[in-house]
């Protein structure tokens, strides 16, 4: 039997040594996003490959045609006979644009005093380094003072979870073999509060979309043609203007078709949250709520689907004045999905409600950029039972089950290409200001984070 205390004993005494760790991977600036940094990206897989070479892992780099790969196997001790874990995390990160709102360089970690005691502040102190890293320092404290890995595991690291996974799928299909196992863990996910940890059992789904509406065959002078010529712009937005009914909701025909009531239990547990919606808008400079009416917010942000226009243009917009009528006009237009619903149905429903609303003379055409299914993951699996009992015992108070409002598309390609689930316990915090600057992660979180994982594989090994 595994001696968990004593692995949790030295983690406690090993946090400086986790930390410098953490400190030593987020000086490298590996920004996927910037082909100037593709050294730095592979740097940071080599320092993850070597991380795991050093606690008897059997580490490779895989080269993909953007950033490698990192897996890594441990058959686990003599004999184990539990389940093969997949452990996914991604090194890349973020752009530190606007660069002047940072209070420290982004990619010299600092150790700063917050309300909750210390804190990590630098580019991808939370997302996802931080995380991946507790994850690491757990088999490492396992190493050192547990005898050995506990667990037959396999490590899976990208490097372009930050563009998008690209070449993550291609890869999946090619490595089905040595990557098989019984379940995957992730921890790129969040908490409810810093006291009250989570398992996320709901991921909504992402189509993202961009229209072309095109009209006449140049530039037209608004003098000249104004009154006579369609213009594309007053077009697109005439039609996306009708994508929600008065009551907030998605105005596409069949768009609900799928789309069930949250379990009567599970909104139960929600509603015992007591969100506060009017502080969650209040810290963002919002006062009235949004979406469709009649929903609670929880089931709104987890629950339910949306659609949203991310970005339009066409025309001038440059100094001065220029008086035309553009040739064709731009949106970008999202889909939040809930499990259950098809994105293809989807695309092909906002395809024909865009073709009932534009005029004569314009031809639009909608081009899908990614699309990805919802996730709902059983919440009484012997994963997530287990989850909550190593969080339970770790927080002294019981894990929620919760939902998260954006997508994880990785925990539907190990789905549909692997046959495996995933286990989502994370430990980030609302306002870790992930994406932006001044990113951080709270040390207790980091700190509880690596003792929950301890607990799980020794759970595991057990």
């Amino acid at each position: 039997m595994p001696d968990t205390d004593a692995v949790l004993r030295h983690a406690d005494a090993a946090l400086p040594r986790a930390r410098e760790a953490l400190f030593d991977l987020l000086r490298i600036p590996s920004i996927s996003a910037r082909p100037d940094h593709a050294k730095d990206c592979r740097r940071a897989a080599e320092w993850v490959r070597d991380t795991l070479a050093a606690m008897g892992f059997q580490a490779a780099l895989h080269p993909t045609p953007g950033q490698p790969i990192v897996v890594a196997h441990h058959p686990g001790p003599a004999g184990y006979a539990g389940p093969h874990i997949l452990f996914y995390g991604h090194y890349d990160v973020q752009p530190v644009d606007p660069l002047h709102l940072w209070t420290s360089p982004p990619f010299e970690p600092q150790l700063v005093q917050g309300p909750r005691g210390p804190r990590y502040v630098a580019r991808g102190a939370v997302d996802d380094k931080g995380q991946v890293m507790m994850f690491l320092s757990a088999l490492r404290a396992w190493n050192d003072a547990g005898g050995g890995i506990p667990a037959r595991i396999t490590v899976l690291i990208e490097g372009e979870e930050e563009v998008g996974s690209v070449n993550l799928e291609p890869f999946l299909e090619a490595n089905q073999a040595q990557l098989a196992a019984d379940l995957a863990l992730i921890s790129d996910t969040g908490m409810w509060d810093v006291d009250t940890p989570a398992i996320t059992t709901r991921l909504r789904g992402l189509v993202f979309t961009e229209v072309a509406l095109r009209a006449a065959t140049r530039d037209l002078h608004s003098g000249l043609f104004g009154g006579a010529a369609l213009n594309p712009i007053n077009a697109i937005c005439a039609a996306l203007g009708g994508l929600h009914q008065a009551d907030g909701r998605v105005a596409i025909p069949g768009f609900y078709d799928r789309v069930r009531a949250v379990d009567p239990a599970q909104a139960a547990e929600w509603h015992g949250l007591r969100f506060d919606e009017a502080a969650f808008l209040g810290d963002i400079g919002l006062t009235h709520p949004a979406g469709e009416r009649g929903v609670p917010a929880l089931e709104r942000l987890w629950a339910r689907p949306t659609a949203d226009i991310n970005g339009i243009w066409g025309g001038y917009a440059g100094p001065g004045s220029k008086t035309v009528i553009p040739a064709e006009a731009f949106a970008k237009v999202s889909f939040r999905l809930v499990p259950e619903q098809d994105p293809e149905a989807v695309v092909a429903g906002f395809r024909a409600f865009l073709a009932a609303r534009v005029p004569a003379d314009a031809r639009v055409e909608v081009a899908v950029l990614s699309a990805a299914p919802g996730i709902e993951i059983a919440a009484d699996s012997a994963a997530v039972r287990t989850a909550r009992e190593v969080l339970s015992a770790e927080y002294g108070r019981p894990a929620l089950l919760v939902g998260s409002g954006g997508s994880i598309p990785v925990v539907s390609s190990l789905r549909r290409i692997l046959g495996i689930d995933s286990l989502l316990m994370g430990f980030g915090l609302d306002d870790d200001q992930v994406h932006s600057p001044n990113e951080k992660f709270e040390e207790r979180c980091f700190h509880h984070g690596t003792r929950a994982h301890i607990r799980l594989l020794g759970r595991l090994g057990a």
